[in-house]
């Protein structure tokens, strides 16, 4: 099958916009062109800004149940167009097809749970009568829109995390500027296409391509209300010193870790941490990269562990069959090959895997690693796993607490004293009872402490932090 390269372009005041300036985006598993993107500057920035400020006000007056509309139609047309998506994403990014239409036709719930929020937005009532200044008085909270929304987006799950950001934006009353991640502009440009198709107002959405300066042209500018962002916990960093008093949403990096207790179904927990630490090729926030094993399962975990990754097809991302792709390019590939490397050349043990092909990483499992490891410490984002023993579950909290990452951590466990233990204990975004860090639904909130991130995603809450609350009190 012969694939077109997509051409995407910007989208600013209802109108595509093409630039002098193309990127060429080529497939990491054999190079040939996918997309070719018109490369945004800081004038096209400027503008998709400021149309986003006139039509953040018509935005804000449309009733919720026209939003709601125009976001259910969206969600038909993904379901419409979810292959030919997931086919380009596959193209743009190395990830194996059957992922990539997965991701797509998800993202339909996250569209639908977006709609459903836009027809509920709500205060509450305040009661003043526990005071003599406020009774008799009548007080109330009101959300009202933010303003204009600055959306930047990644590679790894790009369609879904526009959603993310697109879905409740839009239901919230907001206009928006979103920045496609280089890697996959293509994807998202399809995504903003959907919108435009199913009616969305000219300016509502704003989409310009382009790198690291146009986000922070977008992040630095004071007509950008709120910033959403999903990505390195060192961009979010930066990010959070740009924007002052500004608010923000950052999903940033996580180290994957789970907890396997003696009392556990370990064969279940072995199969769900080998397939969670390679799927997408382990370019997830919340994929499985560092596994807390009791002494007493560890030979069985280990050897279920790796008789399941051995199962994983490793291949053609366009290949139905495939189950790990490629990483995003061989700069990453070479990147997560080192870090291997360094490992085993401080003393830990190679158990399977560990070859690197162009941008394609064997499946990898490591032992007898130590905690300053770049391969523990660090987010790895590729298809790597550490198992780490422990002697009582007081240390593998210590050892989960210990990393800087606090986004989730799965606990495989049936003793109900440890699993109100782990919930109390573990400074983490989420706490997965017998299942991995990995698992995640559309409506949940999403999101982590500590260098993992602020705010959570998750269209009910995410409209929360894109509406500011207004008191309004009556004096009678």
């Amino acid at each position: 099958m012969t694939d077109k390269v997509y051409v995407a372009r910007h989208l600013v005041a209802g109108k595509w916009i093409d630039s002098p300036d193309q990127n060429m985006i080529v497939s990491p598993f054999d190079g040939k062109a996918a997309s070719s993107v018109a490369m945004g500057n800081a004038k096209i920035t400027d503008a998709a800004i400021g149309s986003a400020v006139v039509a953040a006000p018509s935005v804000a007056a449309m009733p919720g149940y026209k939003r709601a509309a125009i976001l259910n139609r969206v969600a038909v047309l993904i379901e419409e167009r979810a292959s030919d998506v997931g086919r380009l994403m596959a193209r743009e990014t190395g990830k194996a097809i059957k992922d990539a239409v997965a991701e797509v036709r998800r993202s339909q719930d996250t569209i639908i749970l977006s709609a459903q929020e836009a027809i509920r937005i709500e205060g509450e009532h305040v009661p003043l009568d526990g005071s003599e200044m406020g009774a008799g008085k009548i007080a109330f909270m009101l959300r009202h829109p933010i303003g204009v929304v600055g959306a930047i987006t990644p590679f790894n799950a790009p369609f879904n995390l526009s959603c993310h950001k697109l879905g409740p934006a839009f239901a919230a009353g907001n206009a928006v500027v979103l920045k496609a991640p280089p890697q996959a502009a293509g994807v998202v440009t399809m995504l903003v296409e959907m919108f435009v198709d199913a009616g969305i107002p000219a300016g509502a959405i704003n989409l310009v391509h382009g790198g690291s300066e146009i986000g922070q042209q977008i992040v630095s500018d004071p007509r950008v209300d709120f910033i959403t962002f999903t990505g390195s916990s060192r961009a979010g960093a930066e990010i959070k010193a740009r924007t002052g008093l500004r608010r923000v949403a950052l999903e940033l990096g996580g180290s994957g870790q789970t907890i396997v207790h003696a009392d556990a179904d370990v064969g279940s927990a072995a199969r769900m941490c080998a397939r969670n630490s390679m799927r997408l090729a382990g370019q997830s926030c919340i994929s499985v990269q560092n596994v807390f094993v009791h002494r007493d399962v560890l030979d069985d975990f280990t050897q279920e562990a790796i008789a399941e990754i051995r199962k994983l097809k490793v291949g053609d991302p366009l290949e139905s069959e495939t189950d790990v792709g490629t990483v995003i390019d061989v700069p990453t590939a070479m990147r997560v090959e080192s870090w291997i490397n360094e490992a085993i050349k401080a003393g830990a043990r190679l158990l399977v895997g560990g070859k690197r092909h162009g941008a394609q990483l064997e499946p990898t499992v490591l032992t007898d690693v130590k905690p300053d490891m770049k391969v523990v410490c660090e987010e790895v984002f590729g298809p790597v796993m550490s198992i780490v023993p422990y002697h009582s579950f007081d240390d593998a909290v210590a050892m989960v607490n210990a990393g800087r990452y606090g986004l989730q951590c799965g606990v495989f466990t049936r003793s109900n004293v440890l699993t109100m233990q782990a919930i109390r204990t573990i400074r983490s975004g989420g706490v997965i009872i017998n299942g991995t860090s990995t698992w995640r639904t559309d409506q949940l909130a999403y999101g982590g402490v500590k260098d993992s991130g602020i705010g959570r995603e998750g269209p009910h809450y995410a409209i929360r932090d894109m509406t500011e609350e207004r008191l309004v009190v009556f004096n009678m």
